[in-house]
C-alpha cells in the first residue's frame, strides 16, 4: 500500500494514557469473547463473567516508534475515508460528517459502554465513533488465518466507517427499530444483520476503488489482503474454527465467499447504488 501525505483523520490516540486493564479472564476468554463478537452475539457477559478480578490500573508510557508510525497510518487512512465519502455524499446530494476514530489499548469507555480489546474493532453508533485495538490484527493472524498487512488495517477501518455510512443513511436506525420491534424472529435478525454486514463490506469495496482512482494507493496484493480478511471472518470460517460445524441459520455476518462478493462488488463498481444487500437478500 502506497502512502501519501493526508493527515487529520478525526483521530483520537488514548494508547499509552493508562487506564483500565481487563485481568483475571486469560487469553481463552479473551479468545471466546472475540468469537462470540464476531458471530453477532454480545461478548460482554463473557468477559464479565471470566472477569472476576476485576481491573487493574495501568500507568501512562510514552507509544513506541513502531506505535507513533502505526497512529499515523491509521490517521492517513482516516483521510482517506472522508475525502472519499465527502465526494460520494456530494455526488448524491448530500453532507458527510466523518465518525472520530480512537485508538485504545486493552480497555477505554464508549457511548455504547466499556470497549474491550477482546471485542475487535467496531463502529458505535451512539458517539458515531470507531473504535480499535491493533493488537485485534495479531488475533486475526493467529487464530482466524488470515495474512495481515497494511492495507488489512485498511480494509477493516473502512468497514467499520462503512457503517457510520449506515448511520448517516438511516440504515441503522432502521434495523434497530425492527430488532426492538418484536416482530421478527431470531433468524430472520440474523438475516438482517448478515444483509447490513456485506453492505459495509460493499462500502469498503467502494471505499478502496473510490480512493485509489484518487490517491492510486494500491500495489500488488493489497485486493487480495482485503480478501483474504474478509474471508478470514466469515461466519462459517470462525464457525469451523470455534466449534467444527456450519450452522448457516445463525449466521450474522455472512460467508467467507458473500464477503467477498460484496466486497468485490463495492470495488469492481465503485457505485453507492449497487449496495443494496437488503433487498438482494432477504426477498
Amino acid at each position: 500500500m502506497r502512502w501519501t501525505d493526508d493527515r487529520g483523520g478525526n483521530v483520537e490516540d488514548r494508547r499509552g494514557l493508562g487506564g483500565g486493564a481487563v485481568v483475571g479472564g486469560g487469553l481463552g476468554t479473551l479468545i471466546i469473547a472475540a468469537i462470540v463478537f464476531f458471530l453477532g452475539g454480545d461478548p460482554s457477559s463473557i468477559l464479565s463473567s471470566g472477569n472476576s478480578s476485576g481491573t487493574a490500573q495501568t500507568e501512562q508510557r510514552e507509544l513506541s516508534a513502531e506505535e507513533r508510525k502505526i497512529g499515523e497510518m491509521v490517521d492517513m487512512m482516516g483521510k482517506w475515508n472522508t475525502n472519499t465519502w465527502e465526494q460520494v455524499f456530494t455526488e448524491n446530494g448530500m453532507t458527510y460528517e466523518p465518525p472520530k476514530i480512537v485508538l485504545f489499548e486493552s480497555t477505554t469507555r464508549s457511548g455504547c459502554g466499556t470497549a474491550q480489546a477482546a471485542m475487535g474493532p467496531f463502529y458505535c453508533p451512539a458517539d458515531q465513533s470507531v473504535y480499535m485495538d491493533m493488537s485485534f490484527f495479531n488475533e486475526l493472524q493467529k487464530q482466524f488465518g488470515a495474512e495481515v498487512t497494511e492495507f488489512t488495517v485498511a480494509y477493516v477501518l473502512a468497514h467499520e466507517v462503512g457503517h457510520h455510512v449506515q448511520t448517516l443513511l438511516g440504515t441503522t436506525q432502521k434495523v434497530d427499530e425492527m430488532r426492538r420491534s418484536g416482530q421478527y424472529s431470531e433468524a430472520e435478525m440474523n438475516r438482517i444483520s448478515v444483509a447490513t454486514e456485506l453492505q459495509a463490506d460493499f462500502y469498503a469495496g467502494l471505499w478502496a476503488k473510490r480512493t485509489d482512482a484518487e490517491k492510486h494507493i494500491l500495489e500488488p496484493g493489497d485486493i487480495q489482503s482485503a480478501i483474504d480478511a474478509a474471508e478470514a471472518v466469515g461466519d462459517d470460517n470462525i464457525q469451523k474454527r470455534s466449534q467444527g460445524y456450519v450452522n448457516q441459520e445463525s449466521f450474522t455476518h455472512g460467508s467467507s465467499a458473500q464477503r467477498k462478493e460484496w466486497f468485490m462488488k463495492g470495488y469492481n463498481t465503485g457505485d453507492i447504488r449497487q449496495g443494496d444487500t437488503f433487498n438482494q437478500l432477504l426477498r
